[in-house]
């Protein structure tokens, strides 16, 4: 594989442990001769001539051959998104709780050294990609695990009804309190939660899985990604739906808007340096949260 020369060291200093990490990554950089490069937000918190700093994120991303995130799960998707616009691959290190897409936790931080010298592989992961049609206009989004259509804060149920696109024929319906729509890398998460299948990441497939729907035969259900499917979504007056894009973006939702979903042009490239299948990520992650609870 590449050499790795330049690096993008994206940190959430929010999280336990993040900013000494930061610090002990920084270092070891700096030692394989790998030029570090930050956004200008965190020049504060690291004085060093060492470290390029950039005006945006775009720029960080643009500028560097890889990216390092170093925080939790939210961090790591929130930096694909920058990452794969620029075809730029992403490597995980864990200061967070679950850590379930991070490569690296912090007592591996030897393990860096394989980027200098290409011991590593790449593993692709799709994207969707999402338009939110109202009376207004157009909205595009991408998300790495999922986007979900959920009611407000009142307890009533939401009728959803979904469709293949475009005119390819109705689905489905539900009542329910939402539906989440779903990469493989998002199966792992809030739709494994809500009872949807665990898929491995490097497939490609879009997964629909209904929350807490009122029927007794909803059931999950697995597309091509090669489909693009159609949502819309309505309750009474007095209770709102959102749309909500990877846990980060929420918009809200009319009883008009259509909401289409497919596969998005661009994918995310992670960076493994370990020999450990995704079930095996999969069990050690969850057995060490079920000893943490």
């Amino acid at each position: 594989m590449k050499q790795i020369q330049n690096i993008a060291v994206i940190p959430n200093l929010t999280k336990k442990d993040a900013y000494s990490t930061t610090l002990q990554v920084l270092s070891r950089l700096k030692k394989l001769s790998v030029q570090a490069l930050m956004t200008k937000h965190y020049q504060s918190h690291f004085q060093s001539s060492d470290i390029i700093f950039c005006d945006t994120v775009e720029t960080l991303c643009q500028s560097a051959d890889m990216v390092l995130t170093i925080g939790g799960d939210g961090t790591i998707i929130h930096a694909a998104l920058h990452a794969s616009f620029f075809h730029k691959p992403l490597l995980g290190i864990n200061t967070g709780t679950l850590g379930f897409a991070a490569e690296l936790e912090t007592d591996e931080l030897d393990m860096l050294s394989r980027l200098v010298s290409g011991d590593y592989t790449i593993e692709k992961r799709m994207m969707l990609h999402i338009e939110h049609h109202t009376a207004k206009g157009k909205r595009e989004f991408r998300a790495m695990n999922d986007a979900v259509i959920s009611r407000g804060s009142l307890s009533r149920l939401i009728d959803i009804d979904v469709s293949l696109a475009p005119e390819r024929g109705y689905i489905c319906s539900y009542r329910a309190d939402g539906l989440i729509i779903s990469t493989p890398t998002g199966s792992s998460a809030y739709s494994l939660a809500a009872g949807g299948p665990v898929v491995e990441p490097t497939m490609k497939c879009i997964l629909m899985t209904p929350v807490c729907s009122h029927s007794l035969f909803a059931r999950p259900v697995v597309f091509s990604h090669h489909s693009e499917l159609s949502v819309s979504a309505s309750c009474d007056d007095e209770t709102e739906v959102y749309l909500t894009i990877d846990g980060a973006i929420t918009v809200t939702v009319q009883k008009e808007d259509t909401i289409l979903i497919s596969t998005a042009q661009t994918e995310t490239e992670f960076i493994k340096l370990k020999d450990r299948t995704f079930y095996k990520i999969l069990n050690d992650k969850f057995t060490e949260k079920g000893r943490q609870l």
